[in-house]
């Protein structure tokens, strides 16, 4: 099949659409076409005939480490009249979050998020408490930075994630960035197998497979949506409310000198691996 997309590896395997993303050499970070390859890819999936799962994986050694650090860092460099003007502007900036995560929430197939690796920030929170199966990759990991960068759980994580492994686990991953593997998370719920590192992918569309010869697949797909309908407009509020909250952690400037602290402690490592 040929690629349509830049950033993501789109493949149908029968009844199985896969997403792949696909910019290893920054660990698959939100940057580039990333996300809009992603949401367009769900819609097309959306309205595939055939398909019954939709899987959202990695290429690589990591699933995705989140935002373009050095890309957020330069983003409070513009000039803006007054705070509700620069408020107007981050919230527009992070729109495309409301679509992402309308695409999965409203996705008429089952989404299988498989975790070839580890995931930080947005790359272990946005997806996380929304799929509906989670599969890992042995030594896996996932880690949220956020609240270390002066900002706040993005995409109705927050919510989102208390409802998968409980509101004191949620706090204490969210809150102080506690780096969990993945082991950890299938014991407090927010995973559901675990399978070899070698050749994940591959066990996982043959899980997904064998699941196919057991159960309906229409079956599948209004067991999602009967559990999933009641928890919608909840789930589309906390995204919305995680960005304006977002915005005015920006409108305050509270992430600005940590990202460029952050981006400074990255170039720094870089160039001592460089002497090596």
């Amino acid at each position: 099949m040929a690629q349509k997309y830049n950033d993501i590896i789109f493949e149908v395997k029968e009844k199985i659409g896969i997403i792949k993303l696909n910019r290893p050499k920054s660990l698959n970070a939100f940057g580039g076409t990333l996300v809009m390859d992603i949401i367009a890819a769900l819609r097309e999936l959306n309205e595939h005939p055939d398909t019954v799962f939709t899987v959202l994986t990695g290429e690589g050694r990591f699933f995705s480490s989140g935002a373009d650090i050095k890309g957020v860092a330069g983003s409070n460099e513009e000039q803006y009249k007054n705070d509700a003007e620069k408020k107007v502007a981050f919230m527009s900036r992070f729109s495309y979050a409301i679509e992402l995560l309308r695409s999965i929430i409203d996705h008429k197939k089952v989404v299988i998020l498989a975790l070839n690796g580890p995931g930080v920030g947005g790359g272990a929170a946005w997806f996380q408490g929304v799929a509906d199966i989670v599969l890992a990759a042995e030594g896996a990991w996932l880690q949220v930075p956020f609240n270390a960068l002066g900002l706040v759980p993005e995409n109705g994580s927050a919510i989102n994630l208390a409802q998968s492994m409980g509101v004191h686990r949620a706090n204490d991953f969210l809150m102080f960035g506690r780096k969990c593997t993945v082991e950890e998370l299938e014991q407090w719920g927010l995973v559901n197998r675990i399978f070899p590192k070698e050749n994940f992918q591959e066990s996982v569309v043959k899980f997904l497979e064998e699941q196919l010869e057991v159960n309906d697949g229409k079956s599948m797909m209004e067991t999602k949506r009967l559990q999933n309908a009641p928890r919608r407009a909840e789930r589309m509020m906390a995204v919305f409310d995680a960005m304006e909250a977002l915005a005015e952690r920006f409108v305050e400037g509270a992430p600005a000198q940590r990202f460029k602290d952050k981006v400074a402690l990255l170039s720094s490592k870089s160039k001592d691996r460089s002497k090596l």
